[in-house]
């Protein structure tokens, strides 16, 4: 069980530079804090002793695009804010397609693109398209001000940026797509869902037209690859090779081949460096047959299901923490909490709250046994430090309602066998709540999406999938109440 520093959520930027340039090695920027919470707790990252908490400061969940045309995104933006949003699906496809394929729906209404690359994690799947992207990070000190970084030159092994001590990640950005671009990000995991990339690829290329739309030519093309070498590779050969050239299968596949050989897998836990270099060639050729296809959708919903109403948990403004104790609002009514360094939202709610319906399965945002609604988003409660949620609502299985679509959903739990040894029916009657929340219409597709992020691991999900297609053909029956 993870036992986390200090937090300080702070009002503005500079409040937060300032915190920094006085702590420096000792602090850490966060925002939504999933990967460094378990990074603590496997003793990856040491001598932290404050987190700098920045999802009160305004002005830093924008996404937008300037007028010269390029795309801004600011570093408490979440990975569902980004796959949700329109403009990043038209201008910026492979990075929604990455930011889609991040953990869960809980992880992503938390976890922050600018926490993903600072993570520097070779598998983070979104750094494989930003790099296509040819993003920029810009990064501010208090002491030196703001210096811009190219993406490719901001790693230099792994886990590890040249950013400072003192210095916050502040935008990043990257021109957007153009209509004569296509793009596509291609994601190989273990698991269709919370899976780490045992390879992944984004390929961009800026095609032209002739008689036959099935072979565009390529004018210019960008490939990056990750979880196959200690950073992201850049496949400058094979990029040069489509320069100028209609893309036939002999094409496709002589690309395929450079960029296998431009990578150096290792063998781990996930898969072994032969079928990583096998698999890494045939991804660059099926994303570039997709663009010779023009099929980049891929597995990204028109309208995905965000588990939120926005794709991020609606901060509120700056609330005041004091080590000495906190107060939470929990299913309507006051809990405080002293002390309450170093307890995440989860142990507050079993500990400290009594509501042991929260339960803890992994504590590392695999299972989501612990999921609860924060201000109505979903979230994995044992990756929110306690003291992020001050000022905010939170709702665990035992406020849900009997007067709400959330009732019928519990009753129908119980007709139709869904409850089976009953440790995850909390955490998927949370996450069916934010889907009901979200949507007054729902299909199994839906559903699906919704409960990405919960483990079942008594048998399967046909009795939940059952319940929830129940619980929808009778909104307009009245059921009985209570928590399931």
């Amino acid at each position: 069980m993870p036992s986390l520093p200090s937090v300080v959520v702070v009002a503005s930027r500079e409040d937060a530079l300032q915190l920094l340039a006085r702590d420096g090695t000792r602090a850490r920027i966060v925002a939504g804090a999933t990967d460094l919470i378990i990074e603590l707790e496997r003793k990856v990252r040491s001598g932290i002793s404050i987190l700098i908490d920045i999802t009160r400061v305004p002005g830093l969940s924008e996404l937008t695009v300037s007028s010269d045309d390029w795309v801004h995104i600011g570093p408490i933006v979440t990975h569902n804010q980004v796959c949700a949003s329109p403009l990043m699906q038209a201008r910026a496809l492979p990075l929604a397609q990455a930011c889609w394929e991040v953990g869960a729906p809980q992880i992503r209404n938390r976890a922050t693109v600018a926490g993903n690359l600072i993570t520097a994690s070779p598998a983070n799947d979104t750094i494989t398209p930003l790099m296509a992207l040819g993003a920029v990070v810009t990064l501010a000190s208090a002491e030196r001000g703001e210096r811009r970084v190219n993406l490719a030159t901001f790693y230099s092994g792994v886990r590890k940026t040249i950013m400072a001590p003192d210095e916050m990640l502040v935008d990043i950005a990257f021109p957007a797509m153009k209509p004569s671009e296509r793009g596509i990000f291609i994601k190989l995991g273990l698991r269709r869902a919370q899976a780490i990339s045992i390879a992944n690829v984004a390929v961009i290329a800026d095609v032209t037209h002739g008689h036959d739309d099935l072979q565009p030519r390529v004018t210019r093309a960008r490939i990056t690859m990750g979880s196959v070498a200690p950073t992201i590779v850049h496949a400058s050969a094979a990029e040069a090779s489509l320069a100028g050239r209609e893309l036939t299968d002999e094409v496709i596949d002589n690309a395929a081949a450079l960029a296998q050989a431009a990578v150096r897998p290792i063998s781990d836990i996930r898969a072994p460096a032969d079928y990583r270099l096998a698999m890494v060639g045939t991804l660059v050729r099926r994303a570039i047959e997709a663009i010779r296809s023009g099929d980049t959708r891929g597995g990204l919903p028109n309208d995905p299901i965000l588990l939120s109403a926005t794709g991020a948990v609606p901060y509120l403004p700056h609330a005041r923490v004091d080590d000495a104790g906190i107060t939470l609002t929990v299913n309507g009514r006051a809990v405080s909490v002293n002390p309450a360094t170093n307890k995440t939202l989860m142990r507050v709610l079993r500990e400290d709250a009594e509501l042991t319906g929260t339960k803890e399965g992994c504590a590392e945002g695999e299972c989501g046994a612990c999921t609860v609604l924060l201000n109505g988003a979903a979230v994995m409660s044992c990756l929110v430090p306690a003291q992020s949620a001050v000022g905010m609502e939170v709702t665990t299985v035992e406020g849900l309602t009997a007067n709400a679509p959330h009732a019928r959903l519990q009753h129908a739990f119980v007709t139709e066998a869904a409850v089976q040894c009953g440790y995850c029916t909390p955490g998927l009657l949370m996450s069916g709540a934010a889907l009901l929340n979200e949507r007054t219409s729902i299909d199994r597709t839906h559903v699906e999406q919704a409960l990405a992020g919960n483990l079942c691991r008594c048998t399967g999900y046909f009795k939940v999938v059952e319940a929830f297609a129940t619980a929808t053909r009778a909104q307009t029956t009245t059921v009985p109440g209570g928590a399931a």
